[in-house]
């Protein structure tokens, strides 16, 4: 198994001295077991509870103090219990209310054990089922396998290194990098398709996997149905959304259906619970604090890229194109642009945002918020003068940073809006999208350090 970003995130929340119980949140399959036993590695003690066992279960059957808690897991895998550091692993934590209703006792009573849970579905607990020890646990995101994950994978971290600390050594690597690119937009970052593709180097050997993960998807989330017609209408939208990823879609006759917009809407909602989907409303403002506008038509985000190239069957076009953005009418390469944005943070409170004026064509891919400003981002290549909305959009906001992505080198250039507004345009090509902190740190003075200087 390769070696994850988020590790590096396990290992500051370890470190802190008032770390509360940690809830890793995630889609299924995302790789949550494989990430927390790789981080187990640093512990003198692991004790993992998988809590879909009966077995484990029963332990919290019934009110125990937690030193009998605590005794009782250490006998149940045969481990005495010692002065050295000791990871508590809880897996599917949503089979067993009780042990979430435990974590609480842990941050309270014994803060030198390390806990971490994990479960998929955890707000339809929260909503309905249990109630979470509030104040007592801490969160953090587990998102699908970012590019610089998956090209350290395939044994190009050297180069990945380099370009984090300098990205205008890309130039030499442009040609390498964007075809590493365009397979990670075909594997996509579910970790048993990455894996699988690091051995066999094979396209094709990956269907299986794909094939497998919808049909988990889909016998999960049914569990949460409330209704024997919400039921049937996830396993249609969980067949038939995956055309529609990247795009503005509205829920009357969704792709033909015949289902009420109410009951479409209640089970993408369920859908986006599982981490699977996130609908994304535009907002109008060019300020933050950016507002969703919810009486608007979402854009559909699914989790992960090489799923949507699969199941919509258009794998083979983007194996044949010249340039990303001339596949699909350029609404894939927006996707997994969105998708490389997600893994910039581990928040579960994190999700991306868009802008469109009102009654107008002016749309902006995504807004990026980076120390206190609005970053827009277009994905699209031609030149600088046509990028119409991004003008409109810096002139009305007056920021003086923006971003296109495309399949082009790196560059740099200081150019004026249309109405004469100066700015500096950033092109990315693809594979620098994960880098976009970095390199807007070159850029953007971070606030705190501001309000610093004017205090001295």
């Amino acid at each position: 198994m390769f070696s994850r970003d988020i590790i590096s995130d396990l290992r500051k929340w370890a470190a802190n001295e008032h770390r509360k119980p940690l809830i890793l949140r995630g889609a299924r399959q995302v790789g949550k077991t494989s990430v927390v036993k790789q981080f187990a590695i640093e512990f003198d003690t692991f004790l993992y509870v998988n809590l879909e066992e009966r077995n484990n279960r029963r332990i919290f059957d019934e009110f125990v103090s937690l030193e009998q808690l605590i005794i009782r897991l250490f006998a149940s895998q045969g481990k005495n219990q010692n002065n050295g550091k000791t990871l508590i692993f809880f897996d599917e934590i949503q089979y067993s209310p009780e042990a979430i209703e435990q974590l609480r006792y842990f941050y309270e009573q014994r803060p030198d054990l390390y806990v971490i849970a994990a479960g998929s579905l955890l707000e339809s607990l929260i909503d309905v089922h249990t109630s979470f020890p509030v104040g007592r646990v801490q969160y953090m995101a587990l998102r699908p396998v970012s590019f610089r994950e998956f090209a350290k994978a395939l044994g190009h971290k050297s180069i990945i290194d380099l370009i984090e600390k300098q990205p205008s050594e890309s130039h030499a690597f442009h040609d390498l990098l964007m075809a590493l690119f365009k397979n990670y937009m075909l594997v996509g970052g579910m970790p048993e398709a990455v894996n699988q593709f690091v051995e066999s180097k094979d396209i094709v050997s990956l269907n299986d996997v794909f094939d497998t993960l919808l049909i988990s998807y889909k016998d999960d989330i049914e569990k949460y149905s409330s209704n024997k017609t919400q039921t049937e209408i996830i396993r249609f939208l969980m067949d038939n959304l995956w055309p529609l990823a990247g795009q503005s879609i509205s829920m009357t006759h969704i792709q033909g259906s015949n289902y009420k917009s109410r009951e479409v809407g209640e089970a993408l909602r369920t859908i986006e619970k599982a981490m699977l989907i996130e609908l994304i409303y535009p907002n109008s403002n060019i300020s933050l604090p950016l507002v969703q506008q919810h009486t608007r038509a979402p854009k559909l985000m699914v989790l992960d890229t090489g799923l949507v190239n699969y199941f919509s069957h258009i794998q083979k076009d983007i194996l044949n194109a010249d340039d990303i953005l001339d596949t699909w009418k350029g609404a894939i390469a927006e996707h997994v642009v969105g998708q490389e944005l997600l893994t910039l943070s581990n928040s579960v409170l994190a999700h991306r945002n868009f802008w469109s004026r009102e009654r107008s064509s002016a749309e902006i891919d995504f807004e990026y918020c980076y120390e206190g400003q609005i970053v827009p981002i277009e994905v699209k290549t031609g030149h600088n003068s046509k990028l119409r909305s991004l003008h409109s959009f810096v002139d009305e906001s007056k920021c003086d940073v923006a971003i296109r992505v495309w399949s082009d080198e790196f560059r740099i250039d200081n150019i004026k809006t249309i109405n004469n507004t100066p700015f500096t345009l950033i092109s990315l090509p693809f594979y620098l999208v994960g880098f976009l902190p970095s390199i807007l740190s070159n850029f953007i003075s971070p606030i705190l350090g501001n309000i610093g200087a004017l205090n001295k």
